[in-house]
């Protein structure tokens, strides 16, 4: 793979700043929109959802500059994992509190599993099939996610919508053709941009609330500082940290297989048991864990960068939201037709990027096909 930055490069700040603006342009959208989710299940005042959004903010930031300086130390964007969600509807009636303390819970013993080593035995089944699997499994599940962000609500008048999305899709793909340099390796920026002027212009973006929310405001608040034990939240739960086990496993060694990172056995021990720790802290907090995003290897592929350092910023910038509840609400107005059509983009160059783990160590197969065709049909078909 042509790699401007590789994994251990510091990139000059501007360009360091900039790489870090377009992981936080792929990190908010799953922030806010489990906010929005958990907002309609538990919290029905704005306030209560931007609190929860500044929190979750804050423990992703923490969590993801541990990840990147002594955890599994390879360019992965966390955020909130939406497989907990299921948890919480499974959970719905119970004190809050319960849930929360689940979480916690949750999060401590995948922590525990990790340092004593039991996911080390798992890593043998990550054959390179198995990476590019996972890989465009990723980005051919998430359809039925951006189709909602694309289509207006009942589907009323789609083709607007589609026309708009198709058109920035293909000034994406121009411009990464004939760009170079600092200019394709931001392009993910440059489209969300673009792409919310044109939206201003056609559409208009949606109105903003009548109570403007302060500029400033802490997220210490509303914490975990009594556990409830609810067996019935607990055992949701457990499942729950099972799928969000094999999903952070995956991320870690998809992208460490694409990179072809050393040390592989030490990077998952210590980044799933940050994984685990980091839940702990979102639990004592009162929001939905983190878990290593999946889609980072088509960040990576799109950008040319794989340079770690280039999360720092990120972080830093969510650190800096998590104490400004204005800040979360503008960027709440981001529409999701422009979000769904970058993160189609996104998911091209991540099922290009799956393609080449697949057969970069031998050609093509007919049983390599049959290995990656089976989990992609039966896997669309479910989502």
């Amino acid at each position: 793979m042509d790699l401007r930055f590789r994994l251990d490069d510091r990139p000059p700040w501007p360009e360091n700043l900039l790489f870090g603006l377009q992981w936080l342009a792929i990190a908010l959208p799953g922030i806010l929109i489990i906010g929005r989710v958990m907002g309609l299940l538990q919290l029905p005042d704005v306030q209560g959802q931007l609190l929860f959004v500044q929190k979750t903010c804050l423990v992703v930031a923490l969590t993801m500059a541990v990840q990147v300086l002594w955890g599994h130390r390879l360019p992965l964007v966390a955020g909130p994992a939406a497989v907990l969600l299921v948890g919480a509807v499974a959970s719905q009636g119970v004190p809050l509190a319960a849930i929360y303390t689940a979480i916690l819970l949750g999060g401590l013993l995948l922590a525990l599993i990790s340092l004593l080593g039991i996911f080390q035995p798992l890593q043998r089944l990550f054959t390179p099939r198995i990476v590019a699997a996972v890989l465009l499994l990723i980005a051919f599940t998430l359809t039925p996610a951006i189709l909602r962000l694309l289509l207006p609500p009942n589907h009323a008048a789609p083709l607007p919508n589609l026309l708009f999305a198709t058109l920035l899709l293909l000034a994406m793909f121009s411009a990464y053709r004939r760009w170079r340099g600092l200019w394709r390796s931001t392009l993910i920026v440059w489209g969300l941009l673009a792409g919310t002027a044109a939206h201003l212009l056609l559409f208009g973006l949606p109105a903003l609330t009548a109570a403007t929310p302060p500029w400033t405001g802490h997220p210490f608040r509303q914490l975990l500082l009594e556990p409830v034990f609810e067996p019935g939240a607990l055992f949701a739960f457990l499942f729950c940290f099972l799928a969000l086990a094999v999903n952070d496993l995956g991320s870690i060694q998809s992208i460490g297989e694409m990179l072809k990172a050393g040390e592989m056995p030490g990077r998952v021990r210590r980044g799933i048991s940050l994984t685990g720790l980091g839940n702990a802290l979102s639990g004592f907090f009162g929001v939905l864990g983190p878990v290593n995003f999946s889609l980072s290897p088509g960040v990576v592929a799109a950008t040319g960068c794989a340079s770690r350092f280039t999360l720092l910023p990120a972080a830093a910038l969510l650190f800096l939201l998590a104490f400004s509840p204005a800040a979360v609400a503008l960027l709440g107005q981001l529409p999701d037709l422009v979000i769904g059509s970058v993160l189609l983009y996104i998911l091209s160059l991540q099922v290009a990027a799956g393609l080449q783990v697949a057969f970069a160590d031998r050609p093509y197969q007919l049983r390599d096909g049959m290995v990656l065709a089976l989990p992609l049909l039966l896997g669309t078909i479910i989502a």
